[in-house]
């Protein structure tokens, strides 16, 4: 019986994505170690220049990133040599060093701004290798196989993510002073991820950014939760392949005048049998994502500048998404059994699948591209704040509430749950170090913790 293969790399392609890696590699001699070295107690091996080796089919490859606390990461080489790593991609240190620059703390979003779109231009013409040297781990996917299938949307937005995470954590370190210890684990079933956790820094007592990219088949649970979504699905043999991949971040600072912040983009892919033909497969894919602000203390000018920044982004593809989108976040973060939203919102969509793949993907990465310049600027402002225990006891009790919704309502969090061999200690690294749950607590009327409840009771328009 003929089997039909939809996507395949032939002889020539590889023979040309190899040679082109060699030759990419030999032209870096003078610029310098990669931030992500690489070490092998095997041979024979090729040196390129200090740090950067390329081995033959079969050795095994550790890649020694730095500030990860001493934990290592594995990978292993497919169709011929391996290699890393070329000139720096965009830095969050520059936006960072944008931000201190200026006198005015909003100012400072400016040249984050600029910095992202610097991105947008390196992603369209960039290299796989040469966008890779700036990212807190090595991808996933293999780096050979990313290069070699550029142009497919899985691998668009794998870089997507990874520049994410890097971005973040970097404008992160910078303001908090301290490491982000870089964990990379797998996942039995198909793919793995990256978890980037720092705990009780200067600013930050828990601050989290996680890359996934996960793929096998979706266990009946996971399927019943996309079905309640109106999503048709036709397995073939009883088995639905998928393929989920995305970025998230959740950051507890210990100040309780800077809010905490979420934010998560992510892909996904569906792989079903065809109607008409048993040997055929079709893909449904769809995005998801969003960003929202939790804070302790309402500050308008603080929502002002979250929302009108993430309003920015949505406008340069279309006029109706930040509006659909703000209204969205306020009824998916809502606790219900308390009556309340979690925080004053941001965006947040899902099952994103129109105009095309290319015009949402599009959306996806300006979003993507907001987290640091609509959050760094708050964190600076309010870094000097002073607090009192009261403060603080506020804080605690506000902590409660994102735990609750965490748990009882996040569909992040269910999904996770749900798919075998999903790395628990990664779904509840947006749980915070310490909350607090007081019996009956209500806070009293004319304080500023009673307008905070007001707003959360009656969400409001910022922009």
């Amino acid at each position: 019986m003929a089997t039909i293969v939809f996507c395949s790399v032939n002889k020539t392609a590889q023979t040309t994505a190899r040679r082109y890696l060699f030759s990419h590699l030999k032209g870096l001699a003078s610029s310098g170690e990669s931030r992500l070295p690489l070490s092998c107690t095997h041979s024979p091996s090729v040196t390129f220049l200090a740090g950067i080796r390329c081995y033959p089919r079969g050795y095994s490859v550790r890649f020694m990133s730095h500030g990860t606390a001493g934990r290592a990461a594995t990978g292993r080489t497919r169709r011929g040599a391996l290699a890393l790593i070329g000139a720096a991609a965009v830095t969050a240190s520059a936006a960072v060093a944008g931000f201190l620059a200026n006198a005015n703390h909003f100012q400072r979003a400016e040249m984050a701004t600029k910095v992202s779109r610097a991105a947008e231009e390196n992603e369209q013409e960039g290299d796989i290798l040469e966008r890779c040297r700036g990212f807190m781990s090595p991808p996933v996917t293999d780096i050979c196989v990313l290069q070699e299938r550029k142009g497919e949307m899985r691998t668009r937005m794998e870089m997507l993510i990874m520049e994410t995470q890097a971005a973040f954590c970097n404008a992160l370190e910078e303001v908090d002073g301290g490491k982000f210890k870089v964990d990379r684990w797998q996942r039995n079933e198909g793919g793995g991820g990256i978890s980037c956790v720092m705990q009780d820094g200067k600013v930050f007592e828990k601050a989290g950014v996680n890359v996934s990219v996960v793929f096998g088949n979706l266990t009946e649970e996971a399927a019943r939760q996309m079905r309640s979504r109106g999503k048709v699905l036709k397995g073939k043999d009883g088995k639905l392949p998928f393929c989920a991949m995305g970025v998230s971040s959740v950051i507890h600072p210990k100040n309780p005048h800077i809010p905490t912040v979420h934010f998560n983009y992510r892909y996904f892919e569906i792989e079903e049998e065809d109607g008409e033909c048993q040997y055929l497969t079709t893909k449904q894919w769809w995005f998801g994502g969003g960003t929202d602000l939790t804070p302790v203390y309402i500050n308008k000018e603080d929502a002002f500048h979250f929302h009108n920044t993430l309003k920015e982004a949505c406008d340069k593809h279309h006029h109706q998404y930040y509006p659909d989108f703000k209204k969205w976040c306020d009824r998916y973060f809502y606790i219900r059994h308390r009556g309340e939203t979690r925080g004053i919102g941001g965006i947040f969509f899902d099952d994103l699948d129109s105009p095309s793949q290319e015009e949402a993907f599009n959306f996806v990465q300006s979003c993507a591209r907001t987290v640091v310049p609509c959050y760094l600027p708050i964190v600076y402002k309010h870094l000097n704040d002073s607090f009192t225990d009261e403060n603080k006891g506020w804080q605690q009790v506000r902590r409660g509430r994102y735990v609750e919704f965490n748990l009882v309502y996040d569909r992040g969090v269910k999904f996770g749950l749900a798919t075998p061999g999903s790395r628990i200690e990664s779904i509840l690294m947006s749980l915070p170090l310490t909350a607090r749950w007081e019996y009956m607590h209500e806070p009293a009327k004319g304080t500023m913790e009673a307008e905070m409840l007001e707003v959360l009771r009656n969400p409001k328009e910022w922009v």
